[in-house]
């Protein structure tokens, strides 16, 4: 299944809408006032589904994963040379990016997750995600989130 991933062009903070390949809104993302970034992810009924929060005394990016208010995990920029890292400490996915980030993958040992990649002739954040299974769309989702946060704060 693919996701687009598209940040809205007129927003004070962070916000982001989910298409699926018909262009269809299967989630919004509201960015929300506080120390670091704060993501909310609502369903296509408006309903609050889960929360991305960044911990903001870190020495590299890190971010709290919530699902409907309960904590699922932790994803966090690792300390690497020539392409970054990240440390994903829920379902065991690993991920593995490229010298950018513009383009990487989530891996549960050598099982495929999902696939992301940065379009980058856009005047917004934009991001063709690729699920092999729909029921790591969520989560997928949230790790594209966090990498793209964290992109943003230490580019």
């Amino acid at each position: 299944m693919k996701l687009l991933f598209r940040q809205r062009f007129f927003s004070w903070f962070d916000s982001y809408d989910i298409y699926d390949e018909a262009g269809n809104t299967l989630f919004v993302v509201k960015g929300r006032p506080a120390w670091g970034h704060c993501l909310e992810i609502y369903d296509r009924f408006d309903q609050h589904i889960g929360t991305i929060k960044e911990e903001i005394l870190a020495f590299l990016p890190r971010f709290d994963i919530f699902i409907t208010g309960n904590y699922i995990g932790q994803i966090r920029k690792a300390i690497s040379f020539f392409r970054p890292r990240y440390q994903v400490d829920f379902n065991g996915w690993r991920v593995e990016g490229d010298l950018f980030g513009w383009e990487y993958g989530v891996f549960y040992g050598n099982e495929p997750i999902m696939h992301a990649s940065k379009q980058v002739l856009n005047l917004t954040d934009t991001y063709v995600i690729d699920v092999e299974k729909e029921e790591n769309m969520l989560y997928s989702l949230m790790v594209v989130l966090a990498i793209d946060a964290a992109t943003c704060a230490n580019p």
